[in-house]
């Protein structure tokens, strides 16, 4: 919403996908029907990707108005990514730690850069790696209360290094600034409280397990309004 209102015609698409798709999984305790719903979403993908006529839907039927086949594929790497919120177990390593983030943030913020205008893609990808591994750290406390082992090791060092990374990636894109249009750059407005969290997590990782604190309402709309003024995301 702090963008123009000619651009929401796009980001409202791929942010309600992603809605969509992040809640799948949560919405049964049934494994197989999560996955029905998330192969569901896989299958419209498909049908934008190959070019063929599109189921229609209140989500799909605009993404398939804009998307291209390209991006239609890259939004199947994040239904794929999601099943992991299906089950218990944890990351097979730190790889895989990383793969899930890039793919549930970086690959989406990619799409929905690029669908406004020219976005040079790895520095939305490393932008989108800071976002996501903020956002993924204030869900721990709820991951854990519903018994699920978000972190390959809970402990204050394994957070405090993601964070740092997570810290240096956002801090290599907004140096590479110029490699994103100012069109593309309103999607990645979305990503504003990332760098408040991630100092958070690397100067008091402990408040990650027990809850991020979010910054105030006056600071969050403050901030975020200047980062819409000026287009320095």
């Amino acid at each position: 919403m702090s963008t123009p209102v000619e651009i929401r015609a796009k980001l409202f698409p791929v942010f309600a996908f992603n809605l969509e798709v992040a809640r799948a999984p949560w919405v049964t305790k049934e494994a197989i029907i999560a996955e029905m719903r998330l192969q569901w979403w896989h299958d419209a993908l498909a049908e934008i990707a190959i070019g063929k006529i599109v189921r229609r839907h209140e989500v799909v039927s605009p993404l398939s108005t804009f998307i291209t086949p390209d991006a239609a594929r890259d939004l199947q790497s994040v239904v794929n990514a999601r099943r992991w919120d299906i089950y218990h177990e944890l990351f097979e390593d730190e790889d895989a730690f990383e793969g899930y983030i890039l793919k549930t943030s970086s690959t989406l913020l990619k799409v929905a850069a690029q669908a406004l205008g020219p976005a040079e893609t790895n520095t939305v990808e490393k932008f989108g790696f800071g976002v996501g591994l903020a956002n993924f750290f204030v869900a721990v406390p709820r991951l854990l209360k519903l018994g699920r082992s978000p972190l390959i090791h809970e402990t204050p060092e394994f957070v405090r290094g993601w964070a740092i990374k997570g810290l240096a990636d956002l801090k290599k894109a907004r140096c590479s600034r110029h490699k994103v249009s100012v069109q593309a750059g309103k999607a990645l407005l979305s990503g504003w409280q990332a760098e408040h969290i991630l100092k958070q997590a690397v100067h008091r990782p402990e408040h990650i397990f027990t809850g991020a604190k979010v910054p105030s309402r006056f600071w969050d709309s403050s901030v975020l309004s200047l980062r819409a003024i000026t287009g320095r995301w």
